[in-house]
């Protein structure tokens, strides 16, 4: 909500640059997927690292939440 205002503002003092801005978003968005792809897989990888190292404890009994 607050982008979209800020969108208006821009819209309202300086409309050829709001346009820009609204025309290239699609463009930005998809060059950026491949990094956010690319976060979710190394986060995935960590993950799995943490999971198998922190494994040994859990079989002995050891429990996050407690």
């Amino acid at each position: 909500m607050l982008s979209f205002l800020v969108w208006l503002v821009l819209l309202f003092l300086c409309w050829p640059i709001a346009l820009l801005a609204l025309l290239l978003y699609p463009v930005v968005w998809l060059l950026l997927l491949p990094f956010r792809l690319l976060g979710i897989g190394v986060d995935a990888v960590f993950s799995l690292l943490r999971a198998i190292v922190m494994l040994p404890a859990r079989v002995l009994g050891y429990n996050p939440a407690r």
